[in-house]
């Protein structure tokens, strides 16, 4: 090997390790954030009784490694294979941390995805920007992952979901490019960051009009299609209040928080989506 390549070799290494940090503190800034309706939290475990903010904690730090390799296997223009070998194996490392718990399955796939197309953009000198981010993810693997969308057989309860609810789920989205990520969440956060309210409060912004707009498979399983409803007309009142900008906005969050426990309701999809919009707002220069 060649210093030259030695060289490159090191330089990309250091991208991914940036980029992987950037997705563990994206995944943390969700975890932190308070009021959350049926979520888990530093706070409480919202509708959860098998998980707490350790049991997150433990499974995004077992992560970090994930982040990185598959944001080099985007820089080095891996074929899908490799990337779906990289979650499974993300996802078994994910489960031995947390005892068998599902915390991260959701966002294993969307973040990963979201490192492997910002690498593959670093690699070639591609500016990182929003648009930038979707069209590698569409360009270099949308053809894969929308053959990937028939191929969930029914390992997860958010796949039964998909199939009993016909619910937009996580491969649905990333076949789409994301459209929740980049249509709905982003949008929103840059909304309320420039209206100067600072970044918590655009997290929940971003996190009801998810909640909104999105078909969460994670509400579905827990309560079918009247608990989605329900979901989608409480996120979408709080929005149309002004969300963040209502003087009693957090006490309405914490009275949806409150009515999505006392329901079991969990849109832990939504919660998901968060992450990767802050993946993509740090990626492009934001400060989470």
């Amino acid at each position: 090997m060649t210093a030259l390549t030695i060289e490159r070799v090191g330089a990309r290494r250091e991208v991914a390790a940036q980029v992987a940090r950037l997705a563990v503190r994206s995944l943390y800034a969700e975890l932190s954030l308070y009021p959350k309706p049926g979520l888990v939290s530093l706070v409480d475990n919202g509708s959860h009784e098998d998980m707490n903010a350790g049991t997150f904690l433990r499974s995004l730090f077992a992560l970090r490694r994930y982040f990185h390799a598959i944001c080099l296997a985007g820089m080095e223009d891996a074929p899908f294979p490799v990337l779906k070998r990289l979650g499974i194996e993300a996802e078994a490392r994910m489960l031995r941390a947390t005892g068998g718990i599902n915390t991260h399955r959701g966002a294993i796939f969307s973040l990963g995805l979201l490192c492997a197309a910002i690498g593959h953009c670093r690699a070639r000198g591609i500016a990182l920007s929003p648009p930038a981010i979707r069209a590698a993810l569409l360009e270099r693997w949308g053809r894969a992952l929308a053959a990937h969308t028939g191929d969930a057989g029914l390992r997860s309860h958010g796949a039964q979901a998909a199939l009993r609810y016909a619910a937009s789920g996580a491969r649905e989205e990333a076949a789409l490019g994301l459209p929740s990520v980049f249509e709905t969440g982003l949008p929103a956060l840059r909304c309320t960051l420039a209206q100067g309210r600072g970044m918590r409060l655009a997290r929940i912004d971003a996190l009801f009009a998810l909640m909104g707009r999105m078909s969460d498979t994670n509400v579905y399983h827990r309560g079918g299609a009247q608990a989605a409803a329900t979901v989608r007309a409480r996120s979408l009142a709080f929005v149309a209040r002004g969300g963040t900008a209502a003087p009693d906005w957090e006490r309405e969050a914490l009275d949806c928080h409150r009515a999505f426990v006392a329901q079991r309701l969990s849109p832990g999809g939504a919660a998901d989506l968060l992450a990767a919009v802050c993946l993509v707002h740090g990626a492009c220069g934001g400060v989470l």
